[in-house]
């Protein structure tokens, strides 16, 4: 019975010291952080990694350790864990360089810490200024954007309120809009001069700020005390009662100088706008900016927000009209020849002929005596304040062109276009047409054969120039000469 009971307290004891080591060694572990060598981080594109040293003891082989990171408020609750690239500077002294994540949120108050990967979690870092919670922030935009539709001034009702907004991408060309970074908060300021510092709009970290009071305006993305490239224009606001002017500008001055595209017309900024023309509604002009190509007097009644007020300008244009008394083709009988005239209201005109996009020489006066086939263009232009122009473009053609049959071998000088006839003119038809001295003037399928953009004629002295031709179709091969006559 004696020996039973000793050898009970005898494995009692020997788990108890089994025990008493096991916790031994676990108390043991310890990780020391040293201090860090910066204050805060700043990272971004080009500065992206960081170092934390730490000695440590009372580890089995093979533990690991990683940089943990905390929330935005220091607390570790849902940590962030943090890529790193381990170096063991001694046996019990480690550094970690690691990265900061490029969509964590930016704050004034964060902690770094190290976890083994047993569990074991280490007192905080100190920052190189004796803190445990520092700044972090990623600057994932750094450069200039826009706000206000890059509009640099607007006006609202006095007593009421206006909306200023980052702009997207899609508002500017130009524009590096920070909102596709949906981490990032902002800081709005009213901008006080240059001798007193900005004030900081408290409570509004958003991309939106709602202004009630006049001044010059302007926004940051919030990276604490790094620094940043990432801000706004600035947009002076001012404050409008009932019945204040609007005033309407003209990107080509007035009178401007017409051409299609028009001028465009610019009311003072406001929340909504409703344009008229000569009193007369305009369909759909409902933004701050339309295009007018018209002479006539243009009002806009702009919204502050509450009060509404009017504006106007009476719009003058160098414009003119213009006709051309032809058809856009017409065919032309052998022998025959067509006066085609311009009619115009413009001021002291000039016009401008032209035959297969060739200036006819000499061709200067509002009717010109069509006596040959081709495609013609007609320009009449005014020059007083701006030059303006207007074009008309129409065809001549030949009874001959469609039904024809015959490949003729004489071409006179009057009419220097050589035809084929339309079988021909197909994409399994080859055609070549040579020089007497065997140069190449034309060398392609027929449905690419056009006799006035592929003529090959020119004017000669006296002996007749001739040329030669092969056309290989599905029906066989035709070859024969092209004697040009004057």
């Amino acid at each position: 019975m004696i020996q039973k009971t000793t050898l009970t307290f005898t494995k009692f004891f020997l788990l108890f010291g089994i025990f008493l080591l096991v916790g031994s060694s676990l108390y043991a572990q310890k990780v020391t952080p040293e201090i860090l060598a910066f204050d805060r981080v700043c990272a971004g594109i080009t500065s992206q990694t960081y170092k934390a040293s730490f000695t440590y003891s009372g580890f089995p082989a093979g533990t690991t350790f990683a940089v943990e990171l905390s929330d935005k408020t220091g607390s570790f609750t849902t940590p962030t864990p943090v890529t790193g690239v381990p170096v063991d500077d001694a046996a019990d002294r480690q550094t970690i360089t690691f990265s900061i994540p490029p969509n964590i949120v930016g704050s004034d108050t964060y902690a770094l810490r190290i976890k083994s990967s047993g569990g074991y979690v280490s007192p905080t870092f100190f920052s190189s200024t004796a803190k445990k919670l520092f700044p972090i922030y990623y600057k994932i935009h750094d450069k200039q954007y826009t706000i206000n539709n890059f509009n640099g001034s607007a006006t609202f009702c006095a007593g009421g309120s206006y909306v200023l907004s980052i702009d997207p991408d899609s508002t500017n060309p130009e524009n590096d809009s920070p909102l596709k970074y949906p981490s990032l908060s902002y800081n709005w300021y009213k901008d006080n001069g240059a001798t007193v510092p900005p004030t900081l709009m408290a409570g509004n970290s958003g991309p939106n700020y709602t202004a009630t009071a006049a001044g010059t305006y302007y926004v940051e993305t919030n990276y604490g005390s790094c620094t940043s490239l990432s801000y706004s224009n600035r947009v002076v606001l001012t404050s409008s009662g009932a019945g204040s002017s609007v005033t309407i500008t003209s990107s080509l001055g007035n009178p401007f100088c017409a051409d299609e595209a028009g001028t465009v017309l610019t009311a003072t900024a406001g929340n909504s706008y409703v344009w008229k023309k000569d009193n007369v509604l305009i369909p759909g002009a409902t933004t701050r900016s339309i295009n007018a190509n018209e002479s006539g007097v243009y009002s806009v009644a702009v919204d502050f927000g509450g009060c509404i007020a009017t504006g106007s300008i009476d719009l003058k244009s160098t414009s003119f009209t213009a006709s051309i008394d032809v058809a856009d083709q017409y065919e032309l009988k052998e022998g025959e020849t067509l006066s085609v005239s311009i009619i115009t209201d413009a001021a002291n005109p000039t016009y401008e002929w032209y035959l297969n996009n060739n200036i006819i020489q000499g061709a200067t006066s509002a009717t010109y005596l069509v006596a040959v086939r081709g495609s013609y263009r007609a320009k009449v232009s005014v020059t007083s304040d701006c030059t303006s122009s207007k074009e008309f473009s129409f065809r001549i053609t030949s009874a001959l062109d469609a039904v024809t049959t015959v490949i003729p071998n004489i071409v006179s000088l009057r009419n220097p276009y050589w035809n084929i006839p339309d079988i021909y003119k197909t994409a399994s038809t080859k055609v070549i047409i040579l020089s007497s001295n065997g140069e190449v003037m034309f060398d392609d399928v027929g449905s690419n054969y056009d006799p006035e953009l592929n003529t090959f004629i020119k004017d000669f002295k006296n002996v007749n120039p001739v040329y030669y031709y092969v056309i290989q179709s599905d029906t066989g091969e035709k070859k024969g000469s092209i004697t040009v006559i004057k």
